[in-house]
C-alpha cells in the first residue's frame, strides 16, 4: 500500500461537490470538528463503558472515553509521522504530516456505533437472534420474505465497529447523502476488522454489515487497501487502524483500573504494583519518589497512569515505524500492544487479567449488563413483532414512536430489522431503561 493513496481527502458521498477550502482548519480536523458537535457523539456521555452510570464516584463513561482515546491517538499519530517523515523525505510533500489529525478524529468515532449497556448490548442483540425469539426471522414469511445467508449473518455476528461505519455513511431518511461525509481515510481508520460477517466466526468481530459492504468496497479501492479475498470479502487493515486500535487497547485497559481504584475495588497498593510493574527497575525508585510529592493517593495513581500511557505511546510508536513494511504489504499480524518489549508486554498481559478477574467480574458490572440485558431483549422483541405485524394496533404505537429517520416501514425485512437495530443502538443508556419501563407500564410520562 502506498501512503500517497492512503491518506485522502475526498469526502465520501460528496465526492462530485468536493472543492478545497481555503480555511485554516485541515479537511481531517474538519472530520474532528463535525463529529464533536454531531448528536450521536453527544449520546456517549450517557453510555456505559464499564461502571453503572451515574455514580457518587464519576467513572469514565463512553464519550470520557472517547475523549481520552482521541488525545492518545493524535500523540501516536504526530509520533509515528515525525519518525516516518524523517525515514521518508519524499513524502514531506504529502498528507503525512497529518496523521495526529486522522487518528484523532478516528478514535472520536470509534464507539459510535456500540448500544446501550456496554458489551453486554453487543451480546444482547446478536444472541437475541442466535439463541432467543429473533431466530423467527430466519425462517421464510408468510408473505414470501426471508434474509439471506449474508443479512442472517449480520445479526448474528451484531458488531459495534461494523454499526459505526453504518452510521458514518448511511443516508437515513430526510439526511444527506454519504451520511457524515467523512474523509475517506478517517473512514478507512475506523474500520478494525475489514471484511463481512461470513468471516466473523466465533469470535462476533467484522467492520461492516452487508448493507455497506458497496461502500466500503468504493473507499477500500480508492485509498488502494489491499484486497485478501473477494468472496467472502476481506481486505487488510488501513495502516491507521493499528494506532486507532493501540489507542483504544492503552485507554480502556488503564483507565479502567484508575475507575477501579476509585470505586474501592482495587486497593491503592495493588493499582500501584499493576502500574509499576510497567517500568524497569532502576526507574521505579524515581517514580515512586515523585509520587510522594503528593499525599493524595489518587493524584498518585494520576501520575503513574500517565507515566504509563507516556511508556506505552512510545513503544507503540516504535513498533509501527520498525513494522511499516510489514503493516503495507498486508502481512502484520496482531495488534501493536502485542508486540511491545516484553517487560511492559507482560505488565500489560497482568492487567488484563486482574482487570477480567476483579472489575469485568464485580457485581456492580454484572448487574448493569444482566439489567441491560434483559431491556435490550425486551425492546427487541416488541419492535420485531410490531414490524412483522404492522397492522396490529399495539405495533402501530410502537412503530410510530420511532424516529422518521429510519426506514421502520420499509417493504423489505431486512431493512426493517436494520432500522429497529438503529433504533435501539442509538439510544442511551437512560433512555432505553425509560422506554423499557414505560412499555412494561412501570412509569408513566411525567405530567
Amino acid at each position: 500500500m502506498d501512503w500517497n493513496l492512503l491518506i485522502s481527502t475526498k469526502r465520501f458521498g460528496l465526492e462530485e461537490y468536493h472543492e478545497k477550502r481555503q480555511e485554516n482548519r485541515s479537511e481531517f480536523q474538519r472530520d474532528y470538528d463535525r463529529l464533536i458537535f454531531s448528536a450521536p457523539f453527544r449520546r456517549l456521555q450517557n453510555k456505559t463503558q464499564v461502571f453503572p452510570l451515574p455514580g457518587s464516584v464519576f467513572v469514565h463513561n463512553r464519550l470520557t472515553h472517547s475523549l481520552e482515546v482521541s488525545c492518545v491517538g493524535r500523540s501516536l499519530g504526530h509520533d509515528v509521522a515525525q519518525i516516518l517523515l524523517k525515514k521518508h523525505p519524499e513524502l514531506h510533500q504529502s498528507l503525512l504530516p497529518e496523521i495526529g489529525s486522522i487518528v484523532s478524529a478516528a478514535c472520536l468515532a470509534h464507539d459510535l456505533g456500540n448500544p446501550p449497556f456496554g458489551h453486554s448490548g453487543e451480546q444482547a442483540i446478536s444472541t437475541f437472534f442466535s439463541e432467543g425469539r429473533g431466530q423467527l426471522l430466519r425462517e421464510k414469511q408468510p408473505n414470501g420474505d426471508q434474509l439471506s445467508t449474508a443479512e442472517w449473518e449480520d445479526l448474528i455476528h451484531f458488531e459495534g465497529n461494523a454499526n459505526a461505519f453504518r452510521l458514518l455513511t448511511h443516508q437515513f431518511e430526510g439526511r444527506r447523502k454519504g451520511g457524515f461525509a467523512m474523509t475517506y481515510t478517517t473512514l478507512a481508520s475506523i474500520v478494525k476488522y475489514p471484511f463481512s460477517s461470513e468471516l466473523a466466526g466465533k469470535k462476533s468481530k467484522f467492520g461492516f454489515f452487508t448493507s455497506e459492504e458497496e461502500s466500503f468496497q468504493q473507499i477500500a479501492s480508492d485509498l488502494g487497501l489491499i484486497c485478501l479475498s473477494k468472496a467472502p470479502l476481506k481486505y487488510a487493515r488501513h495502516p491507521l487502524v493499528y494506532l486507532v486500535e493501540a489507542a483504544d487497547d492503552i485507554c480502556y485497559q488503564l483507565m479502567d483500573i484508575e475507575d477501579a481504584h476509585k470505586l474501592k475495588i482495587l486497593t491503592t497498593e495493588e493499582t500501584k504494583g499493576i502500574l509499576m510493574a510497567f517500568f524497569p527497575d532502576d526507574k521505579q525508585a524515581r517514580i515512586e519518589k515523585t509520587c510522594q510529592l503528593v499525599s493524595d493517593t489518587n493524584e498518585q495513581i494520576a501520575y503513574l497512569r500517565s507515566s504509563v500511557i507516556g511508556l506505552l505511546i512510545k513503544a507503540c510508536t516504535e513498533v509501527f515505524v520498525e513494522e511499516e513494511e510489514a503493516i503495507l504489504s498486508g502481512q502484520f499480524q496482531g495488534s501493536l500492544i502485542g508486540h511491545i518489549p516484553e517487560r511492559a508486554n507482560r505488565a500489560y498481559r497482568r492487567s488484563s487479567e486482574i482487570s477480567m478477574d476483579k472489575i469485568y467480574r464485580s457485581r456492580d458490572v454484572l448487574d448493569i449488563e444482566l439489567a441491560g440485558f434483559k431491556v435490550i431483549t425486551t425492546l427487541l422483541e416488541l419492535m420485531t413483532e410490531a414490524i412483522l405485524a404492522p397492522e396490529k394496533a399495539y405495533s402501530k404505537l410502537l412503530i410510530n414512536r420511532v424516529s422518521s429517520q429510519y426506514t421502520i416501514k420499509s417493504p423489505i425485512l431486512y431493512e426493517r430489522i436494520q432500522a429497529v437495530l438503529d433504533y435501539i443502538s442509538g439510544m442511551t443508556d437512560v433512555f432505553a431503561l425509560d422506554l423499557y419501563r414505560k412499555i412494561n407500564g412501570n412509569s408513566l410520562p411525567a405530567v
